[in-house]
């Protein structure tokens, strides 16, 4: 009796006072390096391994496991949990006495702190927090720390859209590593370069969405992101992300065989092992693929599992249902179903205002705004457009019916003007076949007196004998076609004839009615005219040549002086001409 009463007694104080585990600081290190290895690639494994640790009554392990699970929390999307968790982890901080590996821990929990914030899209303050954890690595000379540090201010870099500063960044880190790896394990060497080159091949491909000319970046991030699977043993999720990423950049190389291939086995792979975050990004991706491959009935299939996923677990990380819907209202678009593409363009648009609000709040850069604006500019369009379907969809004939009416104008006046073209053209001919009847009558006219017009005096006098003999030796050279001369300027007229230019351009100005350069162009173009009309070699010829015949250098001065003279251009004079023939 006395025995069982005993045992019942310890049995109560058992069941009353659960025992605590202090954990030897060996059994703590191999823990502590289990969590770390496990919190970004298996949260509920981190999660059990965190929980053993915090049942130590040491603050130092304490306050590393209640960090841990701050930031795991927030994986869950717990934040009310996470903020618990994190404040519990500053209260047992204090209570570790003063030491290098109390700051050590501090800056720990600042870079969980940071990650946290990043998780949260709050990237200013994530910042704040690596910028303070850093210094104070940097005043225990903790280099393993640092590192981590800098992949993550490069990190933060990187989601502002900083990519040059972001690729620097890690690259220096990884420099870094190579200095100090013989502070690592193997295990840990490979977490983190395995992480700078994720890091590297991310950076590279999303500099390429902004900078979409320079295709070595889709070569630099497919090279890392290589690097990184070879850089995976142990770590299976971050090896899925990077075959993941390698696809999306084969996709956008548009090499679609092999992207497609890699979607097919991580969509396998995925449902095998039931990994639900990567199911619902690889099927989005492959939406995507079959979108621009305009395999549309394929895309609507992977694009309705990504809305079916979502429906389910409510969460989203990376944007894939925002986006889902805007492919959809693309497709909807295509199919003419008006109600459902106004349906998704009116979710995307709900949830790109409110996506956008945030990440202008926390981001210093505007980098992202350019592509954005177009992507918005062009689901708005969609929207309004359908919009306008759903609600006048009656209104379509009347629509089609003022069509058909301003396609009729278009079409008159096209017939129009092409009248007017034909007319100003066979104008052309018959001044052209008059002037063949009457070719010497228009040179006896131009030995007569003129008057200046209008009764003005002209300033300059020159007897009518000296005019007359200008006159005369201008028709001379026009008997010569010397005017088809690239060199038959008035200073070399003038020179030829023996005069000045004064007189020259007095007499032509007072004579012909025109200035010395209307009265050459004039010349060349009668010139053409003639030849089209008469020379069926002529019209052969390119309008570079035709120009080049009559003296001038290019066609676009030709073709512009054709068309002042005739109202049309030398191509469609030829062709009416040909039409007569």
């Amino acid at each position: 009796m006395k025995f069982l009463l005993c045992c019942f007694l310890s049995l109560l104080c058992v069941c009353a006072f659960p025992q605590k585990s202090n954990l030897s600081n060996p059994e703590y290190l191999v823990l502590q390096e289990k969590v770390k290895s496990l919190i970004g690639s298996n949260i509920d494994s981190a999660f059990i391994y965190a929980s053993k640790i915090e049942k130590s009554e040491i603050p130092l392990q304490k306050t590393f496991a209640l960090g841990c699970k701050a930031y795991l929390f927030q994986l869950k999307a717990k934040g009310r949990d996470s903020r618990q968790a994190y404040a519990k982890a500053f209260y047992y901080l204090e209570k570790v006495p003063a030491s290098g590996e109390k700051t050590k821990l501090h800056a720990f929990l600042l870079n969980i702190g940071g990650l946290i914030a990043w998780k949260k899209s709050e990237y200013s303050q994530a910042l704040l927090q690596y910028q303070k954890g850093k210094r104070l690595s940097e005043s225990i000379n903790d280099q393993m720390q640092v590192v981590k540090f800098m992949y993550n201010i490069a990190q933060i870099n990187g989601e502002v859209g900083n990519f040059k500063s972001a690729i620097a960044a890690t690259k220096e880190a990884e420099k870094v590593i190579d200095r100090i790896k013989y502070l690592y394990t193997d295990e840990q060497l490979v977490r983190d370069k395995g992480n700078i080159y994720g890091n590297l091949g991310n950076f590279y491909e999303r500099y390429y969405y902004k900078d979409s000319n320079n295709k070595r970046f889709l070569d630099s991030a497919a090279y890392f992101y290589k690097k990184t699977i070879v850089y995976s043993k142990g770590f299976d999720d971050r090896k899925l992300t990077a075959q993941s990423n390698l696809g999306n950049v084969y996709y956008e190389k548009k090499e679609y065989a092999k992207a497609e291939k890699i979607y097919y086995d991580l969509l396998l792979l995925a449902k095998e092992n039931a990994y639900k975050s990567r199911y619902y990004s690889v099927n989005f991706n492959l939406g995507r693929l079959y979108f621009y491959t305009k395999k549309y009935d394929d895309a609507l299939i992977c694009f309705q599992k990504v809305d079916s996923i979502y429906d389910l677990t409510k969460t989203d990380e990376s944007g894939f249902i925002d986006d889902s819907h805007y492919y959809q209202a693309k497709i909807y678009d295509h199919f003419k179903n008006a109600e459902k593409a106004y349906y998704h363009s009116q979710v995307y648009l709900d949830a790109f205002e409110k996506n956008e609000s945030k990440f202008n709040k926390e981001s210093q850069e505007v980098n992202y705004l350019i592509g954005t604006g177009k992507l918005r500019k062009e689901i708005i369009s969609i929207r309004e457009k359908n919009q306008t379907a759903v609600l006048l969809r009656k209104a379509g004939v009347f629509i089609a019916a003022a069509l058909f009416v301003v396609l009729v104008l278009v079409l008159f006046r096209n017939v129009k003007r092409r009248k007017k073209v034909e007319e100003r053209i066979n104008t052309l001919i018959a001044e052209h076949k008059a002037n063949l009847e009457n070719k010497e009558k228009p040179a006896e006219e131009l030995f007569l007196p003129k008057v200046s017009p209008e009764g003005k005096p002209n300033v300059l006098s020159i007897d009518e004998e000296k005019e007359n003999e200008i006159v005369k030796k201008l028709l001379n050279l026009e008997k010569k076609f010397q005017y088809l001369n690239p060199d038959f300027t008035q200073q070399a007229v003038a020179k030829r004839i023996k005069t000045n230019t004064t007189y020259l351009s007095y007499v032509v100005n007072k004579r012909f009615g025109k200035t010395f350069s209307e009265y050459v162009n004039e010349l060349k173009i009668n010139y053409v005219i003639n030849e089209i009309i008469s020379n069926p070699t002529f019209r052969k010829y390119s309008t570079q040549a035709m120009a080049e015949s009559v003296g001038y250098k290019n066609a676009v001065s030709f073709t512009k002086t054709f068309s002042k003279r005739t109202g049309v251009t030398p191509v469609q004079f030829i062709k009416k001409v040909e039409n007569n023939s």
